[in-house]
This record gives C-alpha cells, structure tokens and sequence, in this order.
C-alpha cells in the first residue's frame, strides 16, 4: 500500500511538472513598444475581448456592466502610427449586467433603446502618439441615433505569435470617457451619473 501511494505521488508531481512545462511552452515571446509591433491587418479575437462600462450610482457605489457581442479590425503600420485605423461595433442587445430584468430595462426606450439603435459604432479619425506603448485614438461614436467625437486612450501591451491560434497577435487595453447625455440618454441624471467611464481589454489577430 505505502509503495501504491509513493507512485502515485510521484505520478502526481511528473504531471504537475509537465503542465508548468506546457504553461512555459505555449507563452510566446511578447514584444513591447509600438515600434517593436508588426505591421498588418488585424481581427478582434472574439474570445479574448472585454467591454466594461461604469457608472457612479447615487453617489453610492460604481456600477459596473458589460456588452458581450463586440467586432473590431484594426489596421496597423508601426513606422506610421498616426494612419491607424481602428473600427468597431458593439451589439447593444448583448449588455450584461448580471441581472436579466435590469438588462431588458436597459434595452428599453428610456435607455439604450436597442430596438431601435441595436449597434453602436466606432470608428477612428487621427491617431496621437503619446509615448512608446500608448496612444490616442479620436474618432466618432454612433450611439443611440447619436454621433459625436469621442477619445480612446490605447495602451499597447506588445505582440507575439500565439502557437495555439496560429496568429501573431497584438493585445491592448483602451479607456475613454463620455457624457450619456451628449447621446440622448440622459434619463435619471443626476442620480445616475452622466459620465460613463469605458474600459476595453482585446487581443488582435494578424490577418
């Protein structure tokens, strides 16, 4: 008995060695800084890809939502940043909330009136650099039947060749900030906040 249980401690350990082992082996090799990126056209990884929005509630608590249906392509030139082109829609009936009858509500005429607008659109008009790895997109956002000039801040996580995809692949972080009201949306202010602070965490595919 005490020999059965040795072997399989042993068992044990060899496949937990093996699985740190495979860990090391399928993480690429990341390269960071903009300059160090490669050049191409891209395609969100859908199953990689994170749009979050938060709201002051009350003055009490941030409320925290999310939208799960997101495409984007990304259009990408290291040695001229300033012409990348970024573009994305989002399907406004996929917010999630963790609460099925605060997102119908929320679908609802008084807010997002997904029934009638059921996409948002993103789409980039210049490009800033502000440093090595981070950058500002300007563009317009089509929201609500509205379109207004909105700013996302992009920072760069680096890019490497994901052996699992088969893709070279670029990752980022984006936040921005914009009054609901600009969009028409303005039901329940001030007790729901007017700004809206977005967050988005994404990889890219090289296509």
């Amino acid at each position: 008995m005490k020999k059965h249980w040795l072997l399989m401690a042993f068992l044990m350990a060899l496949s937990g060695a093996l699985l740190v082992g495979c860990g090391t082996l399928i993480k690429p090799t990341v390269k960071t800084g903009l300059i160090q990126l490669e050049k191409g056209s891209y395609k969100l990884d859908q199953t990689h890809v994170a749009v979050l929005f938060k709201i002051n509630h009350m003055g009490l608590s941030t409320f925290v939502g999310r939208f799960n249906k997101v495409d984007a392509s990304l259009e990408f030139d290291p040695q001229n940043i300033a012409a990348a082109k970024l573009s994305a829609v989002i399907d406004i009936a996929s917010i999630d909330v963790n609460n099925p009858d605060l997102e119908d509500t929320l679908r609802g005429d008084s807010w997002f009136a997904a029934e009638k607008f059921p996409q948002a659109f993103f789409k980039t008009s210049s490009v800033n650099i502000i440093d090595g790895n981070t950058a500002e997109f300007r563009g317009d956002l089509q929201l609500h039947g509205v379109t207004a000039p909105i700013n996302l801040r992009i920072h760069f996580n680096g890019g490497g060749n994901n052996i699992l995809t088969g893709f070279y692949t670029l990752g980022f972080s984006a936040t921005s900030s914009f009054n609901r009201s600009t969009f028409g949306i303005d039901y329940l202010t001030p007790a729901i906040a007017d700004q809206v602070d977005i967050e988005v965490f994404a990889e890219f595919q090289q296509r």
